[in-house]
């Protein structure tokens, strides 16, 4: 399975594939901890330091496991109709706390939280509608967005503040441009794709 806009997931095709394996314990935990990310992101108001640093420790080390079970999907060819489903839920989910968590805070204006968040789930809706009709494969753009977005957020949930929250900041801006750019191309794609053959 490919997510369009994560790692390139090629493999066996999901009919008879056990869906107890490690890539999917691991979108299974990522699910379990994006609450806990949540929790200690908004605790105490997000000004307690310490846990903040937690919430970027939680927050990096689901990303973490997001990259590695799409790395053991591509290694063991493993693709199941759980992994289908729950691997672009779990991340969307993350992404989406984290950035309504750090709108809450008001640390990330809101519209572009709205922005990317519609974007967000749309596409995924998008590809579950033509999920049986094979999918895009996943673009540089996609990948770039995922990498604007992880970063940016990454320096907005430190408690960092100064040059690097900043920074942080105007990453996101460019994520946001990047994020409806490929959004825009990847319903492009699809709808090419859908669309009869001339006669």
């Amino acid at each position: 399975m490919t997510d369009p806009d994560g790692p390139d997931v090629q493999g066996a095709p999901a009919t008879g594939q056990s869906s107890v394996n490690v890539p999917n314990a691991l979108t299974v935990l990522r699910i379990l901890l994006v609450p806990v990310f949540g929790w200690l992101l908004l605790s105490h108001g997000g000004e307690q330091v310490d846990w903040r640093w937690w919430a970027l420790v939680v927050f990096v080390f689901a990303m973490l496991t997001d990259w590695v079970d799409g790395w053991l999907a591509r290694r063991q060819g493993i693709v199941t109709d759980f992994g289908k489903l729950m691997d672009p839920i779990a991340d969307k989910a993350l992404m989406g706390t984290a950035l309504i968590g750090l709108s809450l805070l008001d640390l990330l204006p809101w519209w572009v939280t709205v922005v990317i968040l519609i974007r967000e789930v749309g596409i995924t809706l998008m590809r579950f509608v033509v999920i049986n009709r094979g999918v895009i494969p996943a673009s540089r753009g996609g990948k770039l967005k995922t990498v604007l977005q992880a970063v940016g957020l990454s320096l907005l949930i430190a408690p960092l503040g100064g040059a690097l929250g900043t920074l942080g900041l105007w990453i996101m801006y460019v994520a946001v441009v990047v994020t409806v750019v490929t959004g825009i191309d990847y319903l492009r794609h699809t709808f090419a794709r859908s669309a009869p053959p001339a006669p």
